[in-house]
């Protein structure tokens, strides 16, 4: 084998993603791919670390080269500009020559996936300038194109809205690593504020922010039964769920990874309650299986307890207009959006909140809650999603 096998390399992942090295200790490009592909929310960074057993006396873009062989020394090189590499926890220059005892840290994105084609798809959009997009997301629509879904996404969309509409294109950081632009995600049936790049500056600097915790995101959530506590943290460990694929679970093993999530009631209903959500962490599903475990799961979450309702689960007889039937649904989807996102302007420097209201089904739903299920208003200190207030 060659200076680089891996009986000369030790190598790891952090935060539980061993199964991303191969043989020789190189990253796998597929196992990347499935892991983006199944983690939706999650802006957790994911980690790989080589420890050098000898003196290569390599420069540290060729060895990466040798390590993550999907990826060209140029995009390479751009990581290392953009500090998603250290060396021995220090930033390095692409020329930095490696030696014994060396540890190199990589902050891996998505990888290639083929050409995305654009498509006339509606976008409701808040915000847009030379460096960034602002998007009220739509339900049932995907983000990014993936293996069992090359069309019909919000990239997809994006794309043909910078071809036709206005000016600019998705950040070329996407034209390497896949999901191009795109910075963070919101899963299909979750609609709401999301914010994708229009350059590559604006793209790492905002991926930064997402990883470093100082963006300020929150939800609005119609969950089941009567939230007891005004305001409470949950504090519990996620990680894949040991039997079910595509699922998350709390997990106090090794693979658990820190989830945090504060809820404040907004408004209590008999039998439903609205909850402002902050979250501290990103994880996939993070918020569903955190309200899930409160005893409190969202309404259409059939995935981790939920129910689809009615109107008839909602409305006394005899209390809707006639020309509404009681088997009409009230929420084909999880009653989950996220409705503000507050972060540093990756250009300006100027901090920038966005805010998003409901989409029409769950703005329904919240506005029968309160025409038949008793409202009542709730005042949590640190609220600062805009709601119309119950009727009195």
């Amino acid at each position: 084998m060659t200076d680089e096998s891996a009986s000369e390399n030790e190598a790891g992942a952090a935060g539980g993603f061993e199964e991303l090295l191969g043989s020789g200790g190189k990253v796998d490009r597929d196992a990347l791919y499935r892991l983006h592909e199944a983690r939706e929310e999650d802006d957790a960074p994911v980690t790989v670390w080589f420890e050098l057993n000898r003196d290569l006396q390599k420069r540290l873009d060729r060895y990466l080269v040798d390590r993550i062989p999907f990826m060209s020394r140029t995009a390479l090189q751009r990581l290392i500009d953009e500090d998603a590499v250290r060396v021995n926890d220090r930033l390095p220059k692409a020329s930095t020559r490696l030696r014994q005892g060396d540890v190199v840290r990589v902050v891996l994105p998505p990888p290639p996936s083929n050409e995305i084609p654009p498509e006339d798809i509606p976008l409701d959009v808040i915000f847009e300038d030379d460096d960034l997009i602002v998007l009220n997301k739509q339900p049932d629509i995907i983000v990014h194109p993936a293996r069992a879904m090359k069309s019909g996404t919000i990239v997809n969309a994006l794309s043909w809205r910078f071809r036709h509409q206005t000016s600019g294109s998705l950040s070329t950081v996407g034209e390497e690593f896949a999901r191009p632009g795109i910075v963070h995600r919101l899963d299909r049936f979750t609609t709401g504020v999301m914010v994708a790049a229009k350059s590559d500056t604006a793209h790492w600097r905002l991926g930064h922010q997402f990883q470093n915790r100082t963006v300020d995101k929150r939800y609005l959530a119609v969950v089941h039964g009567e939230v007891r506590l005004d305001e409470d943290l949950v504090d519990l460990p996620l990680g894949r769920h040991p039997r079910i694929f595509d699922r998350y679970a709390v997990r106090h093993d090794e693979s658990g990874k820190q989830a945090r999530t504060i809820y404040r009631v907004r408004e209590r209903y008999e039998g439903y309650t609205l909850v402002e959500l902050e979250l501290l962490t990103g994880r996939t599903h993070q918020i569903r299986i955190h309200l899930a475990e409160t005893g409190h799961p969202i309404v259409g979450d059939d995935y981790y307890g939920g129910r689809r309702i009615s109107r008839g689960n909602v409305i006394p007889r005899g209390g809707d207009r006639p020309d509404r039937t009681r088997d009409e649904p009230l929420m084909a989807r999880q009653a989950l959006h996220a409705a503000r996102l507050e972060f540093d302007h990756p250009i300006s420097g100027e901090r920038v909140v966005f805010d998003a209201p409901p989409w029409s089904d769950m703005g329904e739903l919240i506005r029968v809650l309160r025409d038949h299920r008793s409202p009542v208003s709730v005042d949590v200190p640190n609220t600062l999603v805009p709601i119309d207030p119950p009727p009195a």
